[in-house]
């Protein structure tokens, strides 16, 4: 049979031309779905703007308040976060916070509309926050990117509020640094009385570095500023960076070096990550590493001392490293603090390390006139009087020795307070 016959009787077989036309339609189905595929990725590509905000990203909390506070108010899929808020009262208040939950939610930003898909990973679990990986992503028309700009710091903007007028307080987890209790309210820094021009003379030192950043460049010298502030317990040290903190609108990030788990390596991450517009606080240096003074079994028998107390993970060569090395972080500020400046290690508190050592001690009269002020602001005119009082005992007394006093004689009485004026040793 000739070709061209036999291909006649299989365009009249109906079975035939079933099947060429059933594949016809197959493959037209497949190219039009191929197509929408690539004009779909070619879209997004193209007219779609992306964001992802993992978890461990410091703007993840402020962009879940923020879509809960301008975008998701409506949604009905929610998911709550507790806290708790404290007023100057000291009383505190639980608040319920509800953001978006798991999934997808849509909201209008200007005028754009924002798609948001919150996703948690079952199998990765993340081990610092103890909790699940988590990702947040912004999805909008377009191809603007000040758009999520814009929506990044609003988000900032907002968390910032919720914190003005209080200062901050870090402490580490892990190898990061998270907000330890409350937001503090900011303390006066006229309310730390120290001995006539100390606190002025530091403040002064840390406004200088913090505004001329240029002048360290110029020169070569490493843009970082060292604090030591030494004297017996109870006499203002940590109450003044406290202060001091909120007079500069800084946060504070306190570090244990006796913490069992820190280590060299831990220390120079924790120094190199801390939050923007933060002091950096070592508090009781001397209680955490021996001093190479003294001879070498001195040394080895403090370093025995230390070893039996589970704190010789950190090492003195590490923390110096930390301080002033060559992995040692730019734009620092940090406050050191010891009751016995003698058994630091005298590398410690070299110059480059530590720019300014202050004595902080026990009140004189001016310090002691100053705090009468401060508690009973209406009989100031018997502060001279009580000073010379107390210093006429010839016993050194703490601020924190005389605070308790007067939080315990409230009412201010003149005679009272002299009669009782043996209760500030007791």
């Amino acid at each position: 049979m000739p070709i061209t016959e036999y291909i006649s009787t299989l365009g009249d077989n109906p079975y035939f031309g079933a099947g060429f036309g059933l594949a016809g339609i197959g493959a037209s189905v497949a190219m039009l779905r191929k197509s929408l595929q690539v004009g779909l990725v070619y879209f997004r590509r193209h007219y779609l703007i992306t964001l992802e905000v993992p978890c461990r990203d410091k703007s993840y909390q402020w962009v879940l308040q923020w879509i809960t506070a301008k975008g998701a108010r409506k949604t009905q899929h929610l998911s709550v976060e507790t806290s708790f808020e404290q007023f100057d009262s000291g009383h505190v208040v639980t608040k319920y916070d509800f953001i978006p939950s798991i999934g997808t939610h849509y909201f209008r930003y200007g005028r754009h509309w924002i798609k948001v898909e919150r996703t948690r990973e079952q199998q990765t679990l993340d081990l610092h926050l103890g909790m699940p990986f988590e990702t947040v992503t912004l999805t909008a028309l377009g191809n603007r990117r000040e758009t999520f700009f814009e929506i990044l710091e609003e988000a900032r903007q907002l968390a910032l509020t919720k914190s003005e007028g209080k200062t901050i307080v870090y402490t580490s987890y892990g190898s990061e640094w998270r907000p330890f209790g409350h937001p503090r309210k900011r303390r006066p820094i006229s309310s730390v009385v120290l001995d006539d021009g100390i606190s002025e003379k530091v403040l002064q030192d840390v406004k200088e570095f913090i505004n001329n950043p240029t002048w360290y460049s110029d020169r070569g010298i490493p843009y970082r500023r060292g604090y030591l502030l030494h004297g017996p317990p109870g006499c203002g040290k940590s109450s003044f960076i406290t202060a001091l903190a909120g007079e500069l609108e800084y946060g504070i990030c306190i570090l244990n070096l006796s913490d069992k788990g820190l280590t060299d390596d831990r220390l120079n991450h924790l120094l190199s990550c801390a939050p923007q517009n933060s002091i950096i606080l070592l508090e009781d240096v001397d209680a955490a590493l021996p001093s190479r003074e003294g001879g070498e079994e001195t040394f080895e028998s403090q370093q025995m001392k230390a070893a039996y107390a589970g704190l010789t993970r950190l090492t003195l060569s590490g923390l110096l490293n930390c301080l002033d090395g060559v992995a040692s972080t730019e734009g620092r500020i940090l406050f050191m603090t010891t009751n016995y400046k003698e058994r630091l290690d005298p590398a410690l508190i070299r110059p480059g390390r530590v720019d300014l050592i202050e004595y902080i001690g026990h009140c004189t009269e001016h310090q002691i006139e100053m705090m009468f002020k401060n508690f009973y602001k209406d009989k100031s005119d018997i502060s001279k009087k009580f000073a010379a009082e107390v210093k006429r005992r010839n016993k050194p007394v703490s601020a924190a020795q005389l605070q308790g006093f007067f939080m315990r004689h409230k009412d201010g009485d003149f005679d009272t307070l002299m009669k009782n004026i043996e209760l500030i040793w007791s």
